[in-house]
């Protein structure tokens, strides 16, 4: 463990952070508790703060804490507007600094600097109003893939087989961003990296019926299937974990999060995105890699823990 926490008293207070006022705020209040529960379990001197309460700065404040576990998923919580307030209090706090948190918020963003450093991701094209949907069929081609450019666990994205859905798609999407991206359909298989400090834990095979890993799959079906360990090779997996680390820190991101990759017919990689605060229910992949990797719950939450004493860049 790093040095200066041997103990659960070496953290001090620490203050869980969850709910907020994002679409994934139901999942965030799952996710947050299950935290908590681990933290305690280890004797960690853990309390929730919803940030969506009135009251929760002034909480935050005067509650002497000593660090923060960010479990807030989406908007204000995910994307740099929740750590920004963290930094300006003076608090450490789990996860990706602001930059990291905006960046990989931002899909559109991630994509682009991902190119700029020659890694794989695939095709695409922005969406900011109808008259750019003939753009979307005639540089991505279908299948496609329609996305909000600043939402997580699936929301708002539809798989578009034809030009007859493509406006549809794009309305789901919108409601969500005024930017859609949409994004070539990769056929393959789906796999995700869980990263915690600079350790990619073993890589997850994603498996659904449905046409797309979406909200569905993966917090209510019980027809997904996860593999891990995923099946590939071992010199494979050791590559495709080099490329998730180079995809996490391409992004600036840090302390812990996941990158989603497909494999296509070749075996050639494509990423997909990256999430700097996955979930952490009883359905998500990160816990799920790490008992593979020898780390049940409260273990993992513990490491977590320690990434808020990194410094910021």
């Amino acid at each position: 463990m790093t040095a200066g926490f041997e103990t659960a008293e070496d953290f001090g207070k620490v203050a869980v952070l969850l709910g907020g006022c994002s679409a994934e705020r139901a999942i965030s209040l799952k996710s947050g508790d299950a935290v908590l529960q681990a933290l305690r379990q280890r004797g960690v001197d853990a309390h929730p703060l919803d940030s969506a309460d009135e009251d929760f700065v002034k909480r935050l404040e005067s509650g002497g804490f000593a660090r923060v576990f960010n479990a807030l998923h989406g908007r204000g919580g995910e994307d740099g507007v929740m750590q920004g307030l963290l930094e300006h209090l003076g608090f450490a706090y789990t996860g990706s600094g602001v930059l990291g948190s905006a960046l990989a918020m931002d899909k559109l963003r991630t994509k682009q600097l991902w190119q700029g450093v020659g890694l794989p991701t695939p095709a695409f094209c922005v969406l900011n109003a109808q008259a750019d949907l003939p753009q979307a069929a005639s540089q991505v081609g279908f299948p496609m893939m329609l996305k909000p450019v600043r939402e997580g666990s699936s929301i708002g994205m539809s798989k578009v087989d034809h030009e007859s859905g493509l406006q549809q798609a794009w309305q789901a999407a919108k409601a969500y961003d005024n930017e859609v991206l949409a994004e070539r359909w990769i056929e393959g298989a789906e796999f995700t990296t869980a990263i915690v400090g600079a350790t990619a834990l073993p890589l997850i095979r994603l498996e659904t019926p449905r046409d797309f890993y979406d909200y569905d799959a993966k917090y209510q079906a019980d027809s997904t299937r996860y593999h891990c360990p995923c099946g590939l090779p071992q010199d494979q997996e050791s590559q495709l974990k080099e490329l998730s680390l180079r995809a996490f820190s391409a992004v600036a991101a840090s302390g812990w999060g996941r990158v989603d990759f497909m494999l296509d017919g070749a075996q050639r990689p494509w990423l997909i995105e990256v999430n700097t605060v996955p979930g952490m229910t009883d359905h998500s992949l990160v816990p799920m890699a790490a008992r593979v990797h020898g780390w049940d719950m409260p273990e993992l939450v513990w490491r977590l823990l320690e990434t808020s004493a990194e410094k910021r860049g």
